[in-house]
């Protein structure tokens, strides 16, 4: 099959983004530019390869990410072509996992708590981030260290963020661009105060992150839940909002894994949702709390690296990566002027952040050890899903619908039969188990709950799935 186009472009090994990656960004750019355009055929895998002068296997990773991004498509016995439509979301690849195990009545001994999605804390970098925060107090100057700083955050760690989102998460910013918060909810709560005024509207999903929305209700602004399906939030219906309310601010969005829901949002609505925000001056407010632990090739890139965008908020954390406990949050913006009143806010709240704390973390990036503790993290939760999925496909097939997550630290449980969520929840703290109660995503019923699952030992979820499996049949 004739190929005419060729690849202009020369891989730069002396980058820290792996060539695989170079490659797909690479192909991207030129699909987003029109250079390659829709049916076009790409180059075979041995030909790149020989063309790169690089090993075959490199461009069949970057092919796999193109393909998990949607941006190609895989024709048998043809080849890889660039999509002639934007598809839904490709069923993901589902492994299973068999295990044996008997059914316990009860838990005995402490309760089981399934958390927000909080990490493992016991594989937490806990003694490395003790003794880089030792050597950073002993290096610094007492004056140095006691007086106020900048109230976006020490510039130097602002840097090495902005440095992270441009390699790893394909944005364009810089750190005068970026302000540290205490997590990420104080980076919601300076948006909304900032950003929103009384009579304003948000969109939001439904279910979605409620603290959010009650950062958002608390500046004033009126919340307009708007569904969200296996694909992700419905901009059919964002886009019908759109004509019957003059006065939309924002949307919020958790487009990698929608909380609670973990699906994520099809690139088809990511660039119907880029257009419908520039049309009418909207800010996509973009929540990445769960980026870092992906078990596939990358996680998806942020809407926030569209240079199509025109205007944005990307909130992050580090609490996930490094510890639970460390409240250190970032927000990314083009919008100066946004970004100077979020820091006059932050200046009455907190005249600047934990400079000491983000030094240390500075350290450790430097040193290597965060992402040194990032790998071993994203295995040790990869095999804990693993292990999860098992016990699911064993004990709750029959009784509820539920699918192996890319990442993160949670699944999505969608019983078969409409449950009385009141009940569920009680019966279930007889049992020493505690989940989160399904109105905590949404001011409407919501018939399904988010499983977590990292910070939950092995053993309590071998004795805690088979209860809820039984509780559920209860039901049917």
């Amino acid at each position: 099959m004739l190929r005419p186009w060729k690849l202009e472009f020369e891989i730069d090994k002396k980058l820290d983004k792996a060539v695989y990656l170079q490659i797909a960004d690479t192909l991207i750019a030129d699909i987003r530019s029109g250079r390659l355009k829709p049916g076009d055929a790409l180059p075979g895998s041995r030909n790149l390869a020989m063309m790169l002068k690089i090993n075959r296997n490199t461009v069949v990773e970057a092919y796999q990410v193109l393909l998990n991004e949607e941006w190609v498509i895989s024709k048998e016995r043809k080849g890889i072509f660039v999509s002639e439509q934007l598809p839904a979301l490709h069923e993901k690849r589902i492994r299973r996992a068999s295990d044996a195990l008997d059914h316990p009545t009860t838990v005995q001994g402490v309760m089981i708590n399934f958390d927000d999605g909080h990490p493992d804390s016991k594989i937490a970098p806990v003694t490395e981030l003790a003794r880089a925060y030792r050597q950073i107090f002993g290096i610094k100057a007492k004056w140095q260290m006691m007086g106020y700083g900048d109230e976006h955050g020490d510039i130097e760690f602002r840097k090495m963020i902005s440095q992270m989102l441009n390699h790893q998460r394909g944005m364009q910013i810089n750190e005068h661009e970026i302000s540290i918060t205490r997590g990420s909810q104080m980076a919601m709560f300076l948006t909304a105060q900032s950003l929103l005024t009384a009579g304003d509207c948000i969109i939001v999903e439904d279910p979605g992150y409620q603290p959010a929305w009650q950062a958002f209700e608390y500046a004033g602004a009126k919340l307009l839940p708007v569904p969200v399906d296996e694909n992700g939030i419905h901009v059919e219906v964002i886009e019908k909002l759109l004509t019957q309310h003059k006065n939309i601010k924002a949307i919020y969005i958790t487009p990698h894994r929608q909380y609670p829901t973990m699906v994520t949002l099809s690139l088809s609505r990511r660039l119907k949702l880029i257009e419908l925000a520039n049309q009418h001056n909207i800010t996509i407010i973009e929540d990445d709390y769960d980026n870092e632990f992906h078990f596939g090739y990358r996680p998806i890139l942020p809407i926030s690296s569209f240079p199509e965008l025109s205007n944005y908020v990307y909130v992050g954390t580090l609490s996930k990566v490094v510890a639970p406990a460390l409240r250190i949050g970032y927000l990314a913006t083009k919008n100066l002027d946004l970004l100077r009143k979020i820091g006059s806010l932050r200046k009455i709240i907190d005249v600047h952040g934990d400079v000491i704390m983000e030094q240390a973390v500075l350290q450790l990036i430097k040193e290597g050890a965060v992402k040194k503790h990032i790998r071993k993290a994203t295995a040790h939760y990869k095999n804990k899903r693993d292990f999860v999925y098992g016990l699911l496909t064993k004990y709750m097939k029959v009784v509820a619908h539920f699918t192996l997550p890319e990442g993160g630290l949670a699944f999505w449980i969608i019983p078969k039969e409409t449950l009385d969520w009141d009940k569920v929840t009680a019966l279930l703290l007889e049992k020493n188990i505690k989940i989160i109660h399904p109105k905590q995503y949404s001011r409407n019923y919501i018939n399904g709950f988010r499983l977590s699952y990292g910070s939950v030992s092995e053993e309590q979820l071998e004795q805690s799935i088979p209860i809820i499996a039984e509780i559920f049949k209860q039901f049917s």
